[in-house]
C-alpha cells in the first residue's frame, strides 16, 4: 500500500492509526474478532508489526481503542442528527435506528465477544468506553418517565441494560442479511415502547 502523506508527524500518526482500526473493522467483517492477529492487523493497514507496536502494545489496547472509537462516533450522530426537541420516544426510537444501522453498516463485535477476546483483566476498561453510550439511553429513559410517556422505573440502569440487550438480539440476522435495519427497528421500538407504556 502507499505510504501516508502528511504535513507533520502528528497528522501522519494520526492517519496511521485510523488506517490500523479500520484495518480491525475490515478483519472483523471477515474473520471474527477471535482469529484476528497483530500480523493479521499490520497486514491489512499497511505497516509492519513493529511499527503497528508503536500504536498498540497489544491486541487489548487495539481492540479497546477499537471499541471506543466505534462508541464515541454513536455518540456523536446521536446528537448531531437528533433534533433538540425530540420527545422522549423519539429519542429512543432513534437510538434504536441507530444502533441497528451501525450494525447493519460498519459490523464490530458486541461487548460478549470483546470481553472473551480482552479477558477480566481489560472487561472494566471495555465497560468503561461503553458507559457514554448507556449513559445517553439512562438519560432518554429519565427523560420519558419524567414527561410521562414511559411509566416509572425503578431501575433506569437495569432498563437501559435489558434494551441494549434488545438490539443486540438483532446483529446476527443483521449480519446473515436475515432482515434489515428497517424491519429490526420496527420490531424492537415497538416492543420496548410498548414495555415502557405508562400503565392503565
Amino acid at each position: 500500500m502507499p505510504k501516508i502523506s502528511a504535513p507533520t508527524i502528528a497528522a501522519h500518526r494520526a492517519q496511521t492509526r485510523e488506517r490500523i482500526l479500520e484495518a480491525v473493522a475490515a478483519l472483523t467483517r471477515a474473520q471474527g474478532i477471535d482469529e484476528i492477529s497483530m500480523t493479521d492487523v499490520a497486514a491489512e493497514a499497511g505497516i509492519t508489526r513493529t511499527a503497528l507496536y508503536n500504536y498498540f502494545p497489544d491486541k487489548p489496547a487495539l481492540l479497546l481503542a477499537f471499541t471506543e472509537q466505534v462508541t464515541s462516533g454513536f455518540v456523536e450522530r446521536y446528537r448531531q442528527e437528533l433534533p433538540t426537541d425530540a420527545t422522549a420516544s423519539e429519542r429512543l426510537s432513534a437510538f434504536i435506528r441507530f444502533q441497528l444501522e451501525g450494525i447493519a453498516e460498519h459490523p464490530h463485535p458486541d461487548a460478549a465477544e470483546l470481553g472473551a477476546s480482552l479477558g477480566p483483566d481489560a472487561y472494566q476498561a471495555l465497560a468503561d468506553h461503553v458507559a457514554p453510550m448507556q449513559a445517553l439511553l439512562v438519560g432518554v429513559l429519565g427523560e420519558g418517565v419524567r414527561s410521562g410517556e414511559f411509566a416509572p422505573l425503578a431501575e433506569e440502569e437495569s432498563t437501559a441494560r435489558f434494551i441494549l440487550a434488545l438490539i443486540g438480539s438483532q446483529r446476527v440476522p443483521l449480519l446473515r442479511e436475515e432482515t434489515t435495519p428497517a424491519r429490526a427497528h420496527e420490531l424492537v421500538t415497538a416492543f420496548t415502547l410498548a414495555a415502557l407504556a405508562p400503565r392503565g
